[in-house]
């Protein structure tokens, strides 16, 4: 999924339209939001994208709006105490950090395109004179501002196109995962159940299952039809590279599949602990749409966990606003 500031920056700067990049550059203590977040304020008063709400993002709107007129770019190093925020319950007590950019355009089309369609990792910044560019290797410190790293999202892939599927897939587009579904029945892994961003493959499990990963961290989900299906995928599965690996059923579904997969050698003990079945928080779901949102709720917990915290978060994603 693209990142929807940066195409919106494409579209103005082909547009020759005036609009102002704000972005939070710095965090310290407690904030709305936090380093990478960006917003795009219009002479209209129109915003794409966020910097927290509030009197915050009024403050820096009112600022950027005023940058548009003198064409000027800035800084801004605001405090979230009791005098700034109180109105809008906005007390966290922490500061921000960040860049006003009305100039912003000027990097081009291309390059703003070029990041929002997140093909590969890419680095870009913005330079001690805010101008606009990409970072390459070994350039000092000094001369930025501001870098971040731009990356493809995570994959995840869904063995079955059943109802969880069809729940479970947009939201996942949503929340920025690279959505693939497979199904060995080509009338459901059909983009008539299915938004037209999720990829879909229908042919016998066979010749699905071992297809290779993409290289980018991967998550797995499998919903099959039933035991016997989930077992198949899973054989497959289990050996591949997934930062997790969720399998709809209960625990003693569980057992019986680990249990088999132990006897015949199948899988070792350290990949059957790597599989989560039953997969979702458990909040007591019962609809389908429930059923998603805590299958769901368990994959941005794990994301967090196994990709941006080691990583460092304001280079390892990319806010997808």
């Amino acid at each position: 999924m693209k990142n929807l500031v940066f195409q919106a920056l494409a579209d103005a700067a082909r547009n020759g339209e005036r609009v102002a990049l704000g972005l939070i550059s710095g965090v310290k203590g407690s904030s709305p939001q936090k380093v990478g977040a960006k917003a795009l304020f219009y002479q209209d008063s129109c915003i794409q994208g966020t910097l927290g709400g509030g009197c915050l993002e009024a403050e820096i709107q009112q600022r950027a709006v005023q940058s548009l007129d003198g064409g000027e770019a800035s800084t801004f190093d605001l405090l979230l105490d009791h005098d700034f925020g109180w109105d809008d319950g906005l007390i966290c007590g922490g500061k921000v950090l960040g860049l006003i950019l009305p100039n912003a355009t000027a990097a081009g089309a291309e390059f703003w395109s070029k990041l929002a369609a997140r093909q590969t990792a890419l680095t870009w910044g913005v330079k001690i004179d805010f101008s606009i560019a990409l970072v390459n290797a070994g350039s000092p410190e000094s001369e930025w501002l501001y870098q971040e790293t731009i990356s493809p999202p995570c994959c995840l892939w869904i063995a079955g196109a059943g109802h969880i599927a069809q729940a479970v897939a947009p939201l996942a587009a949503h929340l920025d995962f690279n959505v693939t579904v497979f199904d060995d029945r080509p009338a459901l892994a059909s983009h008539h159940y299915f938004p037209n961003e999720i990829t879909l493959k229908a042919d016998v499990w066979e010749k699905l299952t071992p297809l290779p990963l993409p290289q980018t961290p991967s998550f797995a989900l499998i919903v099959t039809r039933g035991h016997r299906h989930d077992a198949l995928v899973l054989k497959e599965w289990i050996h591949k590279p997934f930062l997790f690996l969720g399998m709809i059923g209960s625990s003693r579904k569980a057992r019986t599949i680990f249990d088999h997969f132990r006897e015949e050698n199948i899988a070792t003990p350290e990949e059957l602990k790597r599989v989560v079945c039953p997969v979702g928080i458990p909040i007591k779901s019962r609809s389908v749409q429930e059923i998603a949102v805590s299958i769901m709720a368990q994959f941005i917990e794990k994301r967090a966990e196994l990709v941006y915290e080691p990583a460092g978060s304001p280079v390892a994603r990319a806010e997808l606003v």
